[in-house]
Formats: C-alpha cells, structure tokens, sequence
C-alpha cells in the first residue's frame, strides 16, 4: 500500500446463507479521489459499502485505512463520516443540533460546537437554518444538512450511499454537482454508491463497476465510457449498438451481408471466421461524407426528440433484423432534411468499433 492510498480492500467475500454477495473484492482508493461504486441492485456495492464503514462484517479479507486495519473494528472506532439514502436526520432535533450531534459526542465544547456548526451552514447554503427542524426544511435541503453532519468531525473518509435517489431530477443533478464542488474543496477521500450511471460518469474520478459481486472493470469515467473491458460494462454503461460478427482476415468483420473494416487491438487479434460482437455508440455514427469508409445505407424508422439531441432508429440494407441506434444534433437534421421513413447514408470509423471476441473452440 503506497503513501498516496487512504483505502485498500484486500480479497474481500460476503456470503448471505447460500448468496454470494462479494467475491475477493481487490480496490484501493488514492486520497483526495472520489470513487463512485457503481452497478444494478444487488450487484454487491451497498454490502461493500457497509463493510468499510463497519456495519457490515466480511467472511474473508482484510479493510485498511490510512495504513490502519479496521477490517474487526466497531463503526465508533473507524473515521468517517457517512450520509444515507434516507438522510437518517432526528427529526426531533434542529439543524444546528444535527449538525452538531457527533461533535457533541467528541467532547467539543457549546461554544466551538455551534462556531463549527455555522461555517458548516455557510458551507452548504443554508446559513440561518440553526432552529429549523428536518420537517422544515425541502429534500435537497435535507441531504445538505445531513451532508454537513457527515463531515462536521473532519473525517479522513466520506461514504455517500446512493445520497441522491430520492431526490427529483433536476435537484440531484445540482446537488450531485455541489457535492463534487464540496469534496473538491474539502480534499476529502470519498466514495459514492449509485445505480446513476449518469452520475457516476459526471463527478467520479475513478469508477468501480460491479456485477453480481465482483468488479468487472475500474477506470476513470472516459477509460469506462470509451474503453469497456467486459460485454456487461459495455452494455450498462450508456447506450450501445451491439452486433453479431465474424472475422474474415485483413481487418474486416462480415455483420449480415456488410462488412466492416475495424482497428484491431494487439492484445485481443482474431483468427479467421472467429464468431465476436461489435460494438458501436450511437454518437460515433456519422452522416456520409467523401472521406468515410465503413458507409451504410438504410431508412430512418423513427425519431426521438432528447433534448439537446435525436436519437435515429434505422433499418440498414444487409443487416436483417438489426436496427441502428444513432443520435445527431438537431441542426444535422434540419440541414439534411432527415424525417421518418426518408433514406440515410451514414458511416463509421473503424476507430469508433470496438470489439468483443468470443472463445475459439478446439
């Protein structure tokens, strides 16, 4: 464990009766970063986070902070500070005596607990909401004062388990923005449990996508985006157009009747008429120009308008039952006159595939 690291997960298992809920989990968190678990529900990331904070025992493994094994101690014994999806606020208590709770508990005298308490508010927003009760006060009002909680003691460690959730669009959009501003600032090592793939790629430094209780990738969000090591990430990450292929040599796999010239990866190069899938993101499909290779034909099937976007449906010419998925900047449509059920060329470049290889069999 290096100098840099504030956390390390070595070989760490969970078992509920005959469940495998985490299998020789291997993570290490630099200090400073923001880590978001990421994964659908019950991919083991809420009983990893459990775990490091101590409500949750392991069967196997060892949890080290800061150079420190915590993997047997209680909750009260490790430092940090942790803001559920519930809020978990006393909702007999004001803000300030909140806020204040864990200072109280440390001994902190009125007068440096209610100076603490201030700076915090000034922190989050929400200065003058000492006498206010949790009834009082909106959702995203709510996760700031338990954020501030959270951190009142200066915890070495921040654990967010899904804080946002029960929060609307709009407000866990700023707020998840906020946090990230707040963490920033603070410099506090943070890690972040969310099913948001959205929100893990928007604030997270280093996301660790989970399946079925094992990480199946960790990387930066664009390494995850760009680069997914595994089918599962691939597909849970964004939208995807997933196609079966076979390699036919020279760079090229036949898709249908079309084939496709793509970039091959050293670590990963085909034998002649291996079966794989091809993956293609719907923003990496172009319209036609002179210059582009990898050109497809098709009629548009339908549109959907996205906001800052349109996503195409698109039945291509050769590829049978495949339908394309492809998003444009409204302007694109405008200029080409693109509606339902009107002609498309498009292209892709061989850059913009990536590939999945399936086993060769003997």
């Amino acid at each position: 464990m290096s100098d840099t690291t504030a956390l390390a997960i070595y070989n760490v298992s969970k078992r509920f009766e005959t469940f495998r809920a985490l299998e020789a989990i291997h993570l290490e968190v630099k200090k400073g970063e923001l880590v978001c678990f990421l994964g659908p529900s019950g991919c083991g990331k809420t009983t990893l986070l459990r775990i490091i904070a101590g409500l949750e025992s392991c069967d196997e493994g060892e949890i080290v902070q800061y150079g420190k094994t915590v993997t047997q101690l209680p909750p009260s014994k490790r430092d940090y500070g942790i803001v559920f999806q519930s809020y978990a606020l006393f909702p007999n208590l004001t803000v300030a005596k909140n806020i204040g709770y864990g200072l109280r508990e440390k001994g902190m005298e009125k007068k440096e607990t209610k100076k603490r308490v201030k700076e915090l508010l000034a922190l989050v927003g929400l200065s003058g909401s000492e006498e206010k009760y949790p009834s009082e006060l909106s959702g995203g009002q709510q996760q700031r004062v338990a954020f501030a909680r959270a951190i009142a003691t200066k915890p070495s460690l921040l654990l967010l388990d899904e804080p946002l959730s029960a929060l609307d669009a709009r407000v866990r959009e700023h707020l998840r923005q906020e946090i990230r501003e707040l963490q920033k600032t603070l410099g506090i090592t943070t890690i972040m449990v969310t099913h948001d793939q959205e929100e893990a790629l928007s604030i997270a430094d280093k996301i660790v996508v989970m399946n079925h209780g094992v990480i199946e990738q960790i990387g930066t969000p664009l390494e995850i985006y760009r680069h997914p090591k595994t089918l599962f990430v691939a597909d849970f990450i964004g939208k995807i157009n997933l196609l079966n292929a076979l390699y036919r040599g020279e760079n090229l796999f036949s898709v249908g009747k079309l084939s496709f010239s793509v970039h091959l990866e050293e670590n990963a190069l085909p034998v002649e008429d291996q079966a794989a899938k091809l993956l293609i993101r719907p923003e990496d499909i172009k319209l036609y120009d002179a210059e582009a290779e990898n050109i497809i034909e098709g009629i548009v099937l339908k549109m959907t308008f996205l906001g800052s976007f349109c996503r195409l449906f698109v039945s291509i010419n050769g590829l049978l039952e495949n339908v394309l998925l492809l998003d444009l900047p409204h302007k694109l449509l405008l200029r080409d006159a693109i509606r339902e059920q009107s002609p498309i060329t498009l292209a892709i470049a061989p850059k913009d595939i990536r590939y999945f290889l399936e086993p060769t069999h003997a």
